[in-house]
């Protein structure tokens, strides 16, 4: 059989895309399958368990009751659902957290939504594949290969839930804005992958989205030397990018009190990778060496990227292959960015640990490569490239050992392996043809994940939350009000992570949320900097040995203690952390409280009087004044006040930027105590007046001019688009000789 007959260079059809993209799909079932039969809990790890779900489930809650919950007082430095990764703006979350409550096993859940957006991403790979001119074959290769990629694997699907979702609708924004400036494609498409990009609250996406639409508008410039596409695509990002100004104004206006309000670009080691450490991309047995939570030589494979990916370099015709240069620009150019900024700097204002950008230099490689094997792919001088493979292969196992000099038996095993994969490979494409070839490539892709998982088990980031929310929910005490933990995590023992142990008395992180109890305590990425600091407080809520004391004590400017201010109901202190806490008198107007089965792990405080979270709103502290309130929501306190002298009014509300109170309609300054209590000071002389403090994300006025600026855009566009099209068909109409059959519909608006 000759090469070309081998390579099967005929116009692929539209069924071999359909077929293919099929194939995709289920490659990507059989690799989740494959992971989840070395570790049932992949899926549900980290983040996932400690902040998502339990978000999914709060949120959906809250939607459920005819409420959109940008805020959340009584949960404070996590209740500002604009500030961390909610997803607000995003449609397809919000019917994720419509159906949360629904579902009592929330690993169960998420294992399913998580696959769902790894299709996504993979046919959005395909795609992308696919408008470079790739094979279908070799396009399903990149994107069964995508999902299973290092640390898309162990860290964006195990865990960081935005990452994966944002990447899924970026490489869909990636292929629709290659069709829309090549004329197979409209606007539309584009902007609403990028507004769901932009959309899902978390700022990696969005600037790696900025940068591959940068790289496809130099690329297709570069290959069509027309400036108009470019100019087309330029204008539709604009839009998508008014339209998803909304999602990040309230976080960027409010940086300042946060604990990433820094705007500074530093350069440190951790989590930053070496361009060395990618030359190990496709030796499954790798484990990279840079500096990270678990020390330098890394637990997981997190640079791997597909088996087949290197040694395949060595079977690409490139002298046909430089002929397209100027088509793949775009790619390479992309690719190279990724590769700069995994190495540094460490930290450009909120974008820090440039090891996240690793699932965009994988997307970038996969396309390159798998687009070049289709398109140039060659068996001519086999054994010479052959040898060529083995060197390549052989340079994969200088690198991986060289990193990870300890496992040196088990990286020749898996050189070996994947040398005799890539001759299984090479047997095939030249005997039974492209086809064979890429299935082989494809199926050897779930043996290795499951190698893989299993060999970082037991992973070193699980919390082990309980699962199942009714189970978790029945044995945890039925704590009603407003509730604060002072706890530590890091005191867990392996031990104490299970229902029957800690957690079934302790909440960390977004726990309380899936427990469906009203807590303090939350999980969030970038905090209130100065409430942080008042109780020492950080972002999985776990807080200082000396925070019972700060609780407790009077602050300096109302004398009032923080428990007060706050209107807490209840404290429960870790007895890990306070062992003899119990041995002390209660605090004045409080008392412990047992509760049988649970002292093992916790003592808790509550008020002699009763609640105090339901009496008088969220009025915490009047001096000189008197304040009570009218009508409470999460976003709007209405208080009626009196003040002859002048005093001031202290709310137990968050000092979140976006505030504005009211007095008779008058617009009054406002301030507050501790740099974290909302106050507001009333004028001597007030009688009777009612004040209406109010909360609203900053910016959200212009976020929604913006975005009407950009569906207007955007529908300008669609006009130019079908316009043109309509003008296109007509010149095609009246061109066709006599007799000749109009082209199929599909063929028009292709």
């Amino acid at each position: 059989m000759t090469d070309s007959a081998v390579l099967d260079s005929r116009p692929h059809t539209r069924r071999d895309v359909y077929r293919w993209g099929a194939i995709t799909v289920i490659g990507v079932i059989a690799g989740y399958a494959a992971v989840l039969l070395a570790n049932a809990r992949h899926y549900f790890t980290d983040d996932t368990e400690s902040q998502y779900t339990a978000l999914w489930v709060g949120l959906g809650r809250a939607l459920r009751d005819g409420q959109f919950p940008v805020m959340v007082p009584e949960q404070w430095m996590s209740g500002n659902n604009t500030m961390d990764d909610a997803g607000l703006f995003n449609p397809p979350q919000l019917l994720i957290d419509l159906i949360a409550p629904s579902v009592d096993n929330v690993a169960l859940y998420a294992t399913v939504v998580k696959l769902i957006f790894s299709i996504i991403a993979a046919t959005g790979v395909y795609r992308i594949c696919l408008v470079y001119g790739a094979r279908p074959a070799w396009s399903a290769v990149a994107g069964v290969a995508f999902p299973l990629t290092g640390f898309f694997l162990f860290f964006d699907q195990a865990s960081w839930m935005t990452a994966l979702t944002g990447t899924a609708w970026l490489v869909h924004a990636w292929a629709s804005s290659v069709r829309y400036t090549r004329g197979d494609s409209g606007p539309i498409p584009v902007f609403v992958f990028l507004y769901l990009t932009i959309s899902t609250q978390y700022i990696f996406p969005a600037v790696e989205a900025a940068l591959m639409l940068l790289a496809v508008a130099v690329g297709e410039l570069v290959y069509q030397r027309k400036w108009q596409p470019v100019a087309r695509l330029t204008v539709v990002s604009l839009c998508a990018g008014l339209a998803g100004l909304l999602t990040f104004l309230p976080s960027m206006l409010s940086a300042k009190v946060t604990w990433r309000g820094t705007a500074q670009i530093n350069n440190d080691q951790f989590l930053t990778v070496p361009w060395s450490e990618s030359l190990n991309a496709s030796l499954p047995s790798s484990l990279p060496a840079f500096t990270s939570w678990w020390g330098y030589v890394q637990p997981m494979p997190l640079t791997y990227i597909a088996w087949f990916l290197i040694p395949a370099l060595a079977f690409i015709d490139w002298r046909r292959a430089r002929g397209a240069w100027r088509e793949l620009s775009a790619v390479a150019l992309f690719a190279i960015t990724m590769l700069m900024w995994t190495a540094g700097p460490g930290s450009i204002g909120p974008l820090r640990w440039p090891v996240r950008v690793l699932p965009m230099l994988a997307i970038g490689l996969l396309v390159l490569v798998c687009v070049l094997l289709g398109r140039f792919g060659t068996f001519q001088n086999w054994k010479n490239r052959g040898i060529a493979a083995g060197v390549l292969i052989l340079a994969l196992w200088v690198r991986s050992f060289s990193a990870d000099p300890h496992h040196a038996l088990w990286h020749v095993v898996s050189a070996l392996a994947i040398a005799a994969l890539g001759a299984g490979v090479v047997w095939l494409a030249r005997n039974r043809g492209i086809a064979a070839a890429c299935a082989l490539t494809i199926v050897a892709m779930f043996p290795i994940a499951y190698f893989q998982v299993n060999a970082a088990q037991p992973t070193p980031m699980p919390w082990n939350l309980p699962a199942d929310r009714t189970e978790a929910m029945a044995k945890f005490p039925d704590f009603t009000g407003t509730t604060l933990q002072l706890g530590e995590r890091g005191l867990l023992q392996p031990a104490d992570r299970d229902i029957d142990a800690a957690y079934g008395s302790l909440v960390f992180g977004n726990y309380a949320r899936a427990l469906e109890l009203k807590y303090v305590n939350g999980y969030t990425p970038t905090g209130h900097f100065y409430f942080g600091e008042l109780l020492c407080m950080r972002w999985d809520s776990s807080v200082c040995p000396d925070a019972y004391r700060r609780m407790f004590a009077p602050e300096q400017s109302t004398g009032r203690p923080l428990v007060d201010l706050m209107k807490l109901d209840r404290v429960v202190l870790q007895r890990a952390l306070f062992p003899d806490a119990r041995d002390q008198a209660a605090p004045e107007g409080w008392k412990w409280v047992d509760y049988p089965g649970h002292e093992r792990y916790i003592a808790v405080l509550e008020r002699v009087d009763g609640p105090v979270s339901t009496v008088n709103g969220r009025v915490s502290d009047a001096k000189n004044a008197t304040a009570t309130s009218i009508s409470e929501t999460d976003t709007t306190s209405r208080v009626r006040v009196t003040s002859e002298q002048g005093g001031r009014v202290v709310f137990a509300r968050l000092g979140w930027p976006g505030y504005r109170v009211t007095l008779n309609g008058q617009q009054i300054p406002i301030t507050t105590v501790a740099k974290s209590f909302v106050a507001v000071d009333i004028p001597a002389g007030t009688k009777d007046a009612e004040l209406v403090l109010t909360w609203r994300p900053p910016g959200w006025k212009i976020g929604i001019a913006t975005t009407v600026a950009g569906l207007a855009g955007l529908g300008v566009l669609q006009w130019m688009y079908v316009r043109s099209r309509r003008r296109d068909d007509e010149a095609d109409i009246e061109e066709r000789p006599a007799g000749e059959p109009e082209r199929e519909l599909a063929d028009v608006v292709s």
